[in-house]
């Protein structure tokens, strides 16, 4: 009797790992559909800290669910360890962000860090969104091989 009913119970569990395998195959696609996806990480013309330099870098995530996710205590942060940590907001469906380096008023597609000091190294640097948990959600890496922007 035990043998019939794990037989019975076996196609189940297949489809069950199955389908939380399909689903939860990529970190982005565990945290809902949220990846980093472009990074400007050398500001056009004179490295001189003015606020329009430093707003010139940043990183762009993107939602590709067709939900909104909280990003409420997510963390991007560079490799030396700068972090910007995402106040109580919503990145919608579909929806693009850019994180900004400099000052700014905050807006639906544009989160400002209010630093004064440049955060991506041009030559190069890993951004990282994480969890506020500090699950890793999406990387991405650039070397001096990209002129001043990269996709991630």
């Amino acid at each position: 009797m035990r043998t019939v009913r794990l037989r019975a119970a076996l196609p189940a569990l297949a489809g069950a790992a199955l389908l939380t395998g399909t689903l939860l195959s990529t970190p982005a696609q565990a945290a809902g559909g949220v990846s980093i996806y472009h990074v400007w990480f050398d500001s056009p013309g004179t490295d001189n800290r003015s606020n329009a330099s430093l707003n010139a870098e940043w990183v762009q995530i993107r939602n590709t669910s067709g939900t909104a996710v909280s990003l409420s205590g997510w963390i991007l942060k560079d490799a030396a360890g700068h972090r910007y940590v995402f106040p109580d907001v919503r990145i919608g469906a579909g929806k693009y962000m850019k994180i900004h380096t400099g000052r700014g008023s905050d807006t639906a597609s544009d989160k400002y860090q209010g630093r004064r000091a440049y955060v991506w190294n041009n030559d190069r640097d890993t951004a990282t969104l994480t969890r506020a948990s500090g699950a890793r959600v999406d990387s991405c890496s650039w070397t001096t091989r990209d002129p001043s922007d990269t996709y991630c």
